[in-house]
């Protein structure tokens, strides 16, 4: 990684890609037009030059606008920027990928992107329904593509030179394995789940090895309650270092060697967010002893986003 004391300016280098990715990342994860716009002009002042976007989302065009509005009041260069966003389910057979992609591209008016990701393994229906399901309410999985026939057609975006990277987004470790020794392009980024609550220890440990970036998503824990956010170990450090339970927990991620990305709303929030420093070496020993084990996101087993909160 680009070794910096200064949290705000780290950066990671993708060995598998081009580029460096931010530490901080700005995920876009916001349901109306208008307030998408303001986020990520918010967190753009404060700081964050790191967004992660999906077709998903259905506001790459909202989050380009902003984007675009930034880059025109000038002291901002697209190359200051790392940008992604992300493939989803019905678009996984290989004569999709391509023109998802430069559709992707088109809503967020950029000529290139630092990073594609597969959104999730599983591969849905191909059509314009984002969640195809049958008359009992079952999404309809299409069987007739693998993630490798996916993942070759994303390679050849590379080949391209549109596209910088590529990689992975909510896949566990025994998904991954096969992936990596059949890619010929492999993955430089896997996007994750990970909190003190869900450390995926094997999975950083496997990223360490092979060069891949890992970035963690939710680090806050959704802001489910209850959570990492009122976790007392974490309460603990934040008085004691002087800094909120988020700045701690956005502080851990980055001093374990993680990016991370966080969806702050407000102006405020963003520069909380933004506004991270190491953490003592004590105080990230005794956020590694926590005990409780929960993931909130189910997405990894199903493809279908959803927040399912567990008791402790």
């Amino acid at each position: 990684m680009i070794d910096s004391p200064d949290f705000r300016t780290k950066r990671l280098p993708l060995h598998h890609g081009f580029g460096q990715m931010p530490a901080l990342g700005f995920g876009t994860l916001i349901p109306d037009a208008a307030g998408t716009i303001s986020a990520t002009r918010d967190a753009l002042d404060a700081g964050f030059r790191h967004f992660d976007c999906a077709e998903r989302y259905r506001n790459e065009r909202e989050v380009g606008e902003a984007l675009q509005a930034g880059l025109a009041a000038g002291g901002i260069a697209r190359a200051d920027l790392f940008v992604t966003t992300k493939l989803w389910n019905t678009n996984h057979r290989p004569e999709r990928v391509a023109p998802a992609f430069e559709a992707s591209l088109a809503r967020l008016g950029l000529t290139y992107l630092d990073l594609y990701l597969s959104h999730t393994p599983f591969a849905f229906q191909p059509g314009e329904e984002q969640d195809p399901r049958d008359a009992d309410g079952n999404i309809l999985y299409d069987r007739g593509v693998t993630l490798l026939d996916t993942w070759r057609a994303m390679e050849t975006l590379v080949d391209s030179g549109r596209c910088r990277a590529i990689g992975l987004s909510d896949i566990t470790l025994e998904g991954l394995l096969p992936l990596y020794e059949s890619a010929r392009i492999k993955p430089a980024v896997v996007q994750v789940e990970a909190h003190p609550y869900l450390p995926e220890t094997e999975l950083l440990q496997f990223c360490r090895q092979n060069n891949i970036v890992f970035l963690a998503f939710a680090p806050l824990g959704h802001g489910i309650r209850p959570g990492p956010l009122e976790d007392p170990v974490v309460s603990a450090v934040a008085a004691r270092v002087g800094k909120t339970p988020a700045q701690v927990l956005l502080a851990w991620a980055v001093q374990r060697g993680t990016a991370l990305l966080t969806t702050p709303r407000t102006a405020a929030r963003a520069r909380e967010n933004f506004d991270i420093a190491p953490l003592p070496e004590d105080a990230m020993d005794e956020i590694a002893r926590i005990q409780t084990r929960q993931r909130f996101n189910e997405v990894v087993r199903t493809g279908s986003p959803g927040f399912i909160p567990k008791g402790r």
